[in-house]
């Protein structure tokens, strides 16, 4: 008699973990609905249902995953031991996407877990970005290697088969470094995250790159060197299958998360495709994209862009001084094509989101200040976020400065764009502190917020839903402290999870603190929405409403370069017009022969 033999079953639990990182009083910074969807999670989630479908750990293995992003959720690392400990004991806690700014937080996520023997591994831009542009492993990932947590450094796609069944034997590697070859993005598991997960986002938006790898060099950018120059891209096949299986859980809403949408080769096989959901099939999509200063100049992108579904066109501007665009190897940016791209997505209703960048070597406090208000006069602007330029690890910037033996803080919790990180060499640390806080403050003054839905109204965008991101906006700064990129909606605050070596605040100081901080901040965003709402219904009763105009939406003319401060605010920008000059008749002279 032949006996066969049963394995029995088993499960091996993945937790993913997109940590947060900790605000200047060392808590948390974590919210009820959080801003920004994390992409290196719904990539990593879509990654293991895959392993799992392939059966990497065997058929007699089952997969549990479970994605945690902690700008939104409460991360307990003993609760997550028990969740190991009762799926039967095997399992693996990976730390994604991890920035800089996220490593101290990751670190003390992870040091309770490995003191339980939970397997860790650790994945995102420091890392890998450290790994690809320093001689040696910084302190902070040796620190990591010592107390037995693998490092992964580079894409996922094709690799995670490995990491999980060496964390199934427990015999991780310390370090995966796939730095030198970049996964194909074609036919691969696509992002995914349960609807369940998407809705702890203030707007229940999901993420996906429809590709990867972007051909410019600027040195303050950690991408260029993580997932290298050479563009990689999803098929729009494989676009219809994101949307299609988010649109079955109800998710109609989307971040493109490509650092420059505009030169993926399949835009516009993407956004036709997209077109064709929309307008035959009845999906109703809703779009954020990120894109270049010169992407208007491509023909047809901005129009499907806009029937594609888009609402909000994120715009690395940077700058609007060509010398400090140079001294960031920002060659692409080119000032003379600015209000021609602003407008041209305003003619299709676009919401304009653009960031700016201060602290380039010939700053000034003053010469910030005089830029942001042309920027208020001249450019047709929705939204402008500013950062401070920081040598991140990972960058150009950072590699060079190490070298050179140039001090930068230690603490890698600071390096979130809000902090000084480095000295400057005209402005003291408390100047540029100073100037970059009141840049805000600057560019969303009231009469200025009038302005620009006064544009808006005008150009027959939706006042309200521009009014509503406006608040939302500035409403993290002026409230909440915040950068909008951290931001979310009321602030969630844990007394025992406050930054290691930091002290535990007595419950009867740190509860009455807090609950008096909720309440004082939504007394203040009360008012705040109510000045808005005042400046949005005095525009909707002014009869002239559709007649408003001023020179950032007055059609762009040849003389205008003789006349607009932009173009005449430095040597460097006049250089810039000659030079555009130059080109225009040049082209003029080939098309005449």
């Amino acid at each position: 008699m032949d006996v066969q033999t049963v394995t029995e079953r088993e499960t091996f639990r993945v937790i993913f973990v997109q940590p947060s990182h900790y605000d200047d009083d060392g808590y948390v910074i974590q919210w009820i609905r959080s801003e920004i969807p994390s992409n290196s999670m719904a990539l990593m989630n879509g990654i293991t249902l895959d392993c799992n479908a392939r059966r990497v750990l065997g058929d007699h293995v089952d997969i549990d995953v479970s994605a945690y992003d902690e700008t939104n959720t409460r991360i307990r690392p003993k609760q997550i031991i028990k969740d190991i400990e009762r799926a039967g004991g095997k399992g693996l806690v990976a730390m994604v996407g991890v920035q800089s700014n996220q490593f101290p937080r990751t670190m003390d996520i992870a040091r309770p877990l490995r003191e339980a023997g939970i397997p860790v591994c650790i994945g995102g831009f420091h890392v890998s970005g450290c790994l690809a542009m320093l001689p040696e492993i910084p302190p902070d990932i040796q620190e990591a290697l010592d107390m037995g947590i693998s490092i992964f450094a580079g894409e996922a796609e094709g690799r995670l088969d490995e990491v999980l069944q060496h964390a199934y034997a427990g015999e991780l590697k310390p370090i995966y470094n796939h730095l030198s070859s970049f996964p194909s993005l074609d036919g691969a598991p696509i992002p995914i995250l349960p609807r369940g997960s998407i809705q702890r986002t203030v707007d229940a938006f999901t993420s996906f790159d429809s590709g990867r790898g972007c051909p410019f060099q600027c040195s303050f950018c950690t991408i260029i060197n993580v997932q290298g120059r050479q563009s990689r891209y999803r098929s729009a096949d494989d676009v219809e299958r994101i949307i299609r299986q988010n649109n079955a859980q109800g998710i109609r809403k989307f971040f493109i998360t490509d650092d420059n949408l505009a030169r993926n080769a399949n835009w516009e096989a993407i956004f036709d495709r997209m077109i064709k959901l929309r307008e035959v099939d009845g999906i109703k999509l809703k779009l954020i994209i990120q894109v270049d200063t010169l992407c208007h100049k491509i023909d047809g992108f901005v129009e499907k862009a806009a029937r594609a579904g888009l609402s909000r066109v994120y715009i690395g501007l940077e700058n609007i001084n060509p010398e400090n665009l140079l001294a960031a190897q920002k060659r692409q940016n080119k000032i003379t094509e600015y209000r021609d791209m602003l407008q041209a997505w305003k003619r299709v209703g676009a919401m304009t989101y653009c960031g700016y960048i201060m602290g380039f070597p010939t700053d000034t406090p003053e010469r910030i200040l005089n830029d942001i208000e042309i920027i208020k006069r001249e450019l047709p602007v929705d939204l402008l976020e500013f950062f401070a330029l920081t040598p991140l690890p990972g960058s150009q910037d950072h590699k060079e400065l190490a070298a050179k033996g140039v001090w930068m803080d230690p603490d890698m919790n600071k390096y979130d764009l809000e902090h000084i990180c480095t000295g400057h060499p005209i402005m003291s640390r408390e100047e540029f502190q100073g100037v970059y806080d009141e840049a805000w403050h600057r560019f969303y003054a009231k009469d200025h917020i009038e302005t620009i839905l006064r544009r808006a109204v005008a150009s027959g965008m939706r006042g309200g839903a521009l009014r509503t991101a406006l608040l939302e906006f500035y409403g993290c700064i002026k409230i909440e402290e915040v950068h909008p990129l951290q931001g979310g909606i009321f602030r969630r605050k844990y007394r025992t999870d406050r930054r290691s070596g930091m002290p535990l605040e007595s419950p009867f100081v740190f509860y009455p603190k807090y609950l008096w901080s909720m309440g004082s901040k939504l007394v203040r965003f009360l008012a705040m929405k109510r000045q808005y709402d005042g400046i949005l219904a005095k525009i909707r009763s002014d009869p002239a409403q559709k007649d408003y105009t001023d020179i950032s939406i007055t059609p762009v003319v040849d003389e205008e370069v003789q006349e607009l401060e932009i173009y005449q605010a430095s040597d460097s920008a006049k250089a810039a017009v000659a030079k555009a000059k130059r080109q225009q008749e040049i082209s003029a002279m080939h098309v005449a022969s």
